[in-house]
Order: structure tokens, then sequence, then C-alpha cells
């Protein structure tokens, strides 16, 4: 059994992969916290996913993966590294980044929050008070429409 700490990379990838291919710009540049953000407002509302929509499905290992790729691209910014309590059962939601500076931060639960509060508990706001850099390096895709890429449930 792996522990929430080994499976933080491989669920980011895969959440990048999987936005990516659902029309999300996920290129683990602090601006693509801007597509997370969107996509957050798209397919969610205070708590309830989209019918029909990219969390209507398997909502528990998609939130763990969208925390985990939210968690990774704040790590690759200033530097930092993972860790995890694999003895608490709530290890998932609680698995965090000490940030070179110090900081902890606990993006998995940020990202619940997200879902449970709407905007008010921001990605991008949550990016920005740590210090990233959140402005476009490069244009945006402007009105591209998700797409249901990997996402796609069975029988879709």
């Amino acid at each position: 059994m792996t522990s929430p700490v080994d499976d933080v990379r491989t669920s980011a990838d895969w959440m990048a992969a999987a936005l990516d291919s659902s029309g999300y710009q996920a290129d683990f540049s602090p601006h693509s916290l801007r597509a997370v953000e969107r996509f957050m407002t798209e397919q969610s509302s205070s708590g309830r996913a989209a019918a029909n929509g990219l969390l209507a499905t398997g909502l528990g290992a998609r939130l763990f993966g969208l925390g985990c790729y939210v968690g990774e691209t704040i790590r690759l910014s200033p530097g930092g590294v993972w860790a995890g309590g694999d003895a608490d059962p709530a290890s998932e939601i609680d698995v965090a980044v000490r940030l070179s500076g110090g900081s902890v931060i606990w993006p998995v639960q940020r990202v619940v929050k997200r879902f449970q509060n709407g905007p008010e508990d921001s990605l991008v706001v949550y990016g920005v008070s740590l210090g990233l850099d959140l402005r476009p390096h490069a244009a945006p895709p402007g009105d591209a429409k998700p797409r249901m890429g990997l996402f796609r449930r069975r029988g879709d």
C-alpha cells in the first residue's frame, strides 16, 4: 500500500492531463491556477457538482487530484516538499506542502473548501497570498469550451 505522499505526483500528473484534455490549461505554471479556478466555477457551486459535469462522478478522487495539482503547482514555484501523516485515517486530505521558507500549506483541504464554499475560497487568491505571480506569460486559451476528455464516464 502506498502512502498519500507517494500518490501526490501521480495524481497531480493525472489531473493535469485530465484538465488539459477537457480544455483547461494545466501546465503547472502559477497562472494555471486561474484555469483550475475556472474549472471549479464551471463544474461546481457551493458544495454541489454540476449535473452531468466533470465532477459529477468520482468526486473524492477528483478533488484529491485537483488538490495535488494545486499543491504541486505551488511547490514548484518557491520550492518545498510534500509531507503527510500516513498513520492518520484522513491522511489523503491532510497531505501538506512544506514550502522552502518554512510555511506549511494543505492544498487538498483548500480545494475541498473551494468546492464547499465557492469563490470565497478562491484558488487564485490562495496562490497570490502565497506569493505566486499569476500573471499570464503566454496568452491563455480564449473561449475554449470544456470537453469531456479524460473525465469521460464509461458509456459516454
